[in-house]
């Protein structure tokens, strides 16, 4: 074997033993990815999880297109976990939670078992769902604070994973002003994970976020308000007041 053949086959071997080892790395982080990942949603491999939708206001059973399209957000994350969804109605959902993954879209207004978990979950969170004062509908209440809507222009969405109940699977709430504020917290999320899960890892945690200008933008422009995790899941005191019988 001369020189030249020689230098040739070893170069052929250099080669395919780097990319052997870059792909074999590539892999490795990739699976590792997956995992914080799967972990991060509760989401391991062919597992079971909720996809629970509200309805639109005045509809007969419909939802809304923009809650249509926070689910598909959701149903890309929940296929890259290799998990399957189940998708149901909110007044239909009637059990427990912890065992299975729960993504719950909607505010309370529309979606009763969003205004189940923002009761027992985050207590510490208001929401103003009576239609007058047209100011105030919809307002979130959050501790001291108020939030009000500014239809297009400012409105707020709560994001939130939280956990309960005797499993440990988390329940993702997306409740917003408007159905377009739920599509935006579900991008975020869908944007974002990693680095939620890099600072929350698997604590429970409550984002309040404001979509910006959504009549030119849509849910795309979305800012980081604040973490409202303490005040939401601090219960509002109850004020008593007595009365005195009079003589």
């Amino acid at each position: 074997m001369t020189d030249d053949i020689r230098n040739i086959v070893l170069g052929v071997v250099a080669a395919g033993v780097s990319a052997s080892l870059g792909w074999l790395a590539r892999t490795y982080l990739w699976r590792r990815r997956l995992r914080r990942k799967q972990a991060f949603f509760g989401l391991p491999g062919n597992s079971e999880c909720l996809l629970v939708v509200n309805r639109e206001a005045g509809g007969d059973g419909a939802v809304h297109r923009h809650d249509v399209f926070a689910l598909l957000e959701l149903s890309a994350l929940i296929k890259d976990c290799g998990a399957h969804a189940e998708i149901v109605q909110h007044d239909t959902a009637r059990q427990g939670f912890g065992e299975r993954t729960e993504f719950c879209v909607g505010g309370p207004a529309s979606n009763r078992r969003m205004a189940a978990h923002l009761a027992s979950l985050l207590p510490g969170v208001k929401v103003n769902t009576e239609p007058e004062p047209k100011a105030d509908r919809g307002a979130f209440q959050i501790g001291s604070e108020r939030y009000r809507a500014e239809p297009g222009v400012a409105e707020y969405v709560l994001l939130a994973r939280l956990t309960a109940g005797e499993g440990e699977r988390p329940v993702f709430l997306f409740s917003g002003q408007r159905a377009i504020t739920n599509q935006a917290a579900s991008r975020y999320l869908a944007r974002h994970h990693e680095k939620l899960a890099r600072k929350y890892g698997g604590n429970a945690f409550c984002l309040l976020l404001k979509v910006v200008n959504s009549h030119a933008y849509g849910p795309d422009v979305v800012e980081l308000v604040a973490d409202v995790t303490r005040a939401a899941r601090e219960p509002v005191p109850v004020v008593h007041t007595s009365h005195r019988a009079k003589d």
